[in-house]
């Protein structure tokens, strides 16, 4: 009998849907006539325009106005009556418990937190399905994904399981496999070839939501003489500005791609934002990273981890940026050297099929 597997996310921010979806292609892998598995956003199924809305006004806030979202995460943070809060989602409710009638999962996988409090609220001690919490941020984990009876979390590093610890959750429910990242990680095993003067210093720019100073960047970098690649993502009208600003020199200006494990595993630096997927990825291909930009609240533990691990540096100006970049590969690339030698301790490109192994053995 094939073992039902739920997994549960919600678009408020990359890295819960990354997460999802990298656990739900690494059970294709491990184990595809064994499982059946559905990945849904219930959020945005029982909320619709509403959930829209209010997502839009979450990621034009945490990007126009990060230090205004720092104190709205500080204060979720503090909250103690995360079960009293769900009862409150009745439409969440009305959609989650014919899901589970029809459905009958064995395990129900959460990469956004509130799903494991609507669930207990739905089945209470009659519940016979394994919870399981991937938590997407590091160090700065708020409570509302741990206040909850889940039966594990999983953890994406040691520093965020040792601050579960301190907390209370039990040793024997914490579980650390890494963030699980695109399976497709786990492909790449050769190390990039070093920057020298007979390889190419290879830069990836990821321009994120908040696209203010993106083109004085892109001019910046592209005076250093990099091969440097952009990316832009779905916002297909900042292209003419990046183009732009390359004034000529040769750059690789990228839209959507589900290429960036390969991508990433073939450049030497990453620039971009502290996200909880973005960081992880990077970690996962062992691509030193320099942020240049961190919202309050979830992703400073992000920038903390790669910059108390010596995995990379913050830089939240252009200028700023460039110096890094000139930093980590002067002297032969020393620096560059170092930070690839310590993002590598922190690398795990399995985890989402060590995830999907701790899954399918509930």
């Amino acid at each position: 009998m094939k073992k039902r597997i739920l997994i549960l996310t919600a678009g408020f921010g990359e890295g819960h849907n990354s997460a999802a979806r990298g656990v739900r292609d690494a059970l294709a892998r491990v184990a595809p006539d064994q499982t059946e598995v559905e990945l849904r956003d219930l959020f945005a199924e029982a909320y619709g325009r509403v959930n829209e809305l209010v997502r839009r006004s979450y990621l034009a806030l945490v990007n126009s106005a990060p230090r205004a979202w720092g104190v709205v995460y500080r204060w979720l943070d503090r909250k103690t009556d995360y079960d009293k809060e769900f009862r409150r989602f009745t439409r969440l409710k009305d959609h989650f418990a014919p899901l589970l009638d029809r459905f009958r999962p064995d395990v129900v996988v959460c990469s956004f937190p509130g799903y494991p409090n609507a669930l207990q609220e739905i089945l209470g001690s009659d519940r016979q399905c394994k919870c399981v919490v991937v938590i997407t941020d590091s160090i700065t984990v708020n409570a509302a994904w741990y206040r909850s009876s889940a039966d594990y979390f999983l953890a994406p590093n040691e520093q965020s399981a040792a601050v579960l610890q301190r907390v209370g959750v039990a040793l024997e429910k914490i579980k650390i496999f890494g963030f699980p990242v695109n399976p497709k990680f786990a492909d790449f095993t050769k190390d990039r070839q070093l920057p020298s003067g007979n390889s190419k210093r290879r830069v990836l720019y990821m321009i994120h939501a908040a696209t203010r100073g993106a083109p004085e960047l892109v001019r910046l970098l592209a005076d250093l003489g990099l091969d440097l690649t952009v990316t832009i993502g779905r916002a297909a009208k900042l292209r003419r500005a990046i183009e732009a600003a390359t004034d000529g020199h040769p750059t690789k200006i990228v839209g959507w791609t589900d290429e960036l494990p390969h991508m990433l595993h073939e450049s030497h630096l990453l620039i971009g934002k502290a996200g909880g997927a973005t960081v992880q990825e990077t970690i996962a291909a062992r691509c030193p990273m320099i942020i240049n930009h961190v919202v309050a609240g979830q992703e400073e533990g992000n920038a903390r981890l790669i910059v108390e691990t010596n995995s990379g540096a913050i830089a939240l100006s252009p200028r700023e940026v460039v110096a890094q970049v000139k930093r980590a590969f002067a002297d032969g690339a020393k620096q560059w050297r170092e930070w690839v030698a310590n993002i590598s301790k922190l690398s795990r490109p399995r985890a989402a099929l060590d995830t999907a192994e701790f899954l399918i053995s509930l």
